[in-house]
């Protein structure tokens, strides 16, 4: 590489925002470098969302070869090997980072393996030598999980970065947390068949979510064997030979053989020379961006989890797309975060769109609920005891639906297709004039006629 390099467009980081703001900006001609330090495809492709589902359908074969008795079929006594599993998931993972790299390539983007400094609004330092000078910069560095608190033993403490490198299935886990990762990874670890602990500070998992959802995912979790401890944390790990017992701030010791924290993702901010050229962050930690993704230094911009944003890969997608359209096709575009849908990969899964019933009674001034729990066809013979949660908030005065809430098998899947209805405004009537598709479970979304709670005026009326 040339001493000194000319580009249109440099971006630092390779993940799904970067990745796809590089290929639409050269698409349109401009001439883009991209800098990774470790892997191109982002945390999404190389150690979060798409790994991680691997891993989420790998644990639910055990539940599928318990339920196929009741179906007829006789099943030998299964076997797991977690070695083979993650072997397959590094050559998927491999194939999917090569087919990002082509992506990028394609369109004539050039990729550099090396870490990247800004020096000032226009100016790049690379670890590996060189500068490149870049006429706009985007920073798309993504996050990482947080380290931690200081405890003593912290060392023998893993992340989820760490977690699908693990050499062997830890039969006794404790996972610290009660946001997505850590429900998603205390099931995926149950579901292989490992004795599961979640701790959480909290009084219920999933902060944020619905009330509703919060309480029936914990029953279920709880049913299929995970012990659920909330308003404690970890104030120790020690080591026992190849076990590390965890003490809780109550003073309880648990065995187990591995303790994973999962309390949060910070923005990647550290170390990119933000504050020498006067890019400044927000209250939340992330990159400071108008609707454009602009930051406060002139042509320099910022999307995806280092804005601390909406965190989710799609999300990113966009805001980079958005960006190459706005800056390099003369299409100013900005990106709506407005009723995204996202689900939680546990099991059973978690499907949301929209506003919970406690964020609609706190912005409008009539709301109605609608709720269903019921028992999914497949469990009446299989025997296993699971229920399916349905609610839909609903704005009293306009009839909108302002936000779908549902537990179950497929609600990722379904939560994605209710997404374009709430996007699009669709009111309760709508729901109740489509017709039912039966027998599934989906079908409940259209059929619920009676509310199950009104609040605000028409409540007293």
């Amino acid at each position: 590489m040339a001493e000194r390099r000319d580009v249109d467009l440099f971006i630092i980081g390779a993940g799904s925002g970067g990745v796809r703001a590089g290929r639409i900006a050269a698409g349109y001609g401009a001439r883009v470098m991209v800098a990774e330090e470790y892997r191109v495809g982002g945390t999404c492709v190389i150690r979060g969302c798409v790994p991680k589902k691997l891993l989420v359908y790998a644990s639910r074969f055990r539940h599928e070869f318990e339920d196929a008795a009741g179906f007829g079929w006789t099943v030998p006594e299964p076997t797991f090997d977690w070695a083979m599993l993650i072997r397959n998931k590094d050559k998927e993972i491999d194939r999917l980072e090569a087919a990002y790299v082509a992506n990028l390539q394609k369109p004539g983007a050039e990729i550099v393996r090396t870490r990247a400094v800004l020096e000032d609004a226009h100016t790049i330092q690379l670890a590996s030598g060189g500068t490149v000078n870049a006429k706009h910069i985007l920073i798309a560095t993504g996050g990482a999980p947080f380290a931690g608190p200081p405890i003593p033993g912290i060392e023998h403490v893993i992340s989820s970065n760490e977690a699908f490198h693990l050499p062997a299935l830890p039969q006794r886990v404790l996972v610290q947390g009660g946001g997505y990762i850590a429900v998603e990874f205390a099931c995926i670890f149950a579901g292989m068949g490992a004795q599961v602990t979640l701790v959480y500070r909290g009084e219920n998992i999933l902060r944020g979510f619905d009330d509703d959802v919060r309480t029936h995912l914990r029953h279920e979790m709880e049913r299929r064997g995970i012990r659920v401890i909330c308003g404690r944390t970890v104030v120790e790990v020690t080591q026992s030979g190849a076990a590390h017992p965890a003490k809780l701030s109550d003073g309880q010791w648990i065995d187990v053989d591995k303790v994973m924290f999962a309390t949060g993702r910070k923005p990647n901010v550290a170390g990119l020379g933000l504050e020498k050229v006067g890019v400044k962050l927000a209250e939340n930690g992330g990159i400071a961006v108008d609707e454009f993704s602009r930051t406060s230094v002139p042509h320099i911009y910022a999307v995806g989890d280092v804005t601390n944003r909406v965190n989710l890969t799609p999300v990113a997608i966009r805001e980079g797309h958005a960006f190459a359209d706005t800056v390099f096709g003369n299409k100013p575009t900005k990106v709506d975060h407005i009723n995204v849908p996202t689900a939680v990969f546990s099991e059973p899964e978690v499907g949301v769109v929209g506003l919970t019933e406690t964020q609609a009674r706190e912005k409008f001034p009539r709301v109605d609920i609608y709720k269903t729990s019921f028992r999914p066809m497949k469990a009446t013979l299989s025997g296993r005891e699971t229920r399916i949660l349905m609610k839909l908030v609903v704005d009293g005065t306009t009839d909108r639906v302002l936000g779908c809430h549902i537990v179950g098998e497929a609600a990722a899947e379904m939560i994605q297709v209710v997404g374009i209805a709430v996007k699009m405004g669709a009111t309760k009537a709508d729901f109740d004039a489509t017709m039912a598709l039966h027998p599934t479970a989906a079908e409940e979304l259209v059929t619920m006629r009676t509310p199950t709670a009104r609040y605000g005026q028409q409540a007293a009326e």
